[in-house]
């Protein structure tokens, strides 16, 4: 039986390469795509592929939210983060929210077939400079990660906020009212100690949940 595989990732021609590439092994067979981590997350509940692999980086949910969404309403789906990054920060929360393996994207081209098959099989993966980046930095991590006093609700609302979008926008996007976007607004600011926009701006910008490119 092969292994079905879901891709989520931005950028169409990434997506196209990977699917192209996965679909070469005769034991992979990809099932579904999304250029959001909001999609992702809604076509993986139906589909329910062995494996789905999460850009880090997309609109409207950023990867490490949809793993954590992905963990808690189908917990036998198999996580691989793909990313651009290799920092720390960045692999810490991934693992965090449940994933069995992080991979970079420069090393996609010759790790990807391995990953899936290693997580797909019950077993971590890491690229090798991942590995080495942890390794280097498990003892000096930070004892808490403010994004976990969060609900996540309020997580889904602070990645909203960031990317630009209104209470009615967001509020569409969730089926909330506006009153209750802007409460939950308020109650994560306070939470995170911070001021206005530009300042959830500057937070998520650190901690990765938006980039600039």
């Amino acid at each position: 039986m092969s292994i079905t595989v879901f891709l989520a990732d931005d950028h169409a021609i990434i997506r196209e390469g990977l699917a192209a590439l996965l679909e070469t092994s005769p034991g992979i067979k990809v099932v579904g795509s999304a250029n959001n981590g909001r999609d992702a997350v809604q076509q993986i509940l139906q589909l329910n592929p062995a494996v789905a692999i999460l850009d880090i980086s997309m609109p409207g949910m950023n990867g490490i939210e949809a793993a954590r969404q992905i963990r808690e309403r189908a917990p036998l789906v198999q996580i691989l983060m793909l990313s651009m990054h290799s920092t720390a920060e960045h692999v810490f929360q991934a693992l965090e929210a449940g994933v069995h393996g992080y991979m970079l994207k420069e090393s996609a081209a010759q790790e990807i077939i391995q990953a899936v098959h290693s997580i797909h099989a019950g077993r971590r993966f890491l690229s090798a400079s991942v590995a080495e980046v942890l390794a280097e930095k498990l003892q000096t991590r930070p004892d808490s990660n403010p994004l976990g006093s969060l609900s996540k609700r309020e997580r889904e609302i602070l990645q909203l906020v960031a990317e630009g979008h209104s209470s009615a926008q967001i509020a569409k996007t969730l089926s909330l009212s506006p009153k209750t976007v802007d409460t939950y607004r308020s109650r994560l600011m306070q939470k995170l100690g911070l001021k206005d926009v530009g300042g959830i701006v500057r937070f998520s910008l650190q901690h990765h949940l938006i980039s600039l490119d």
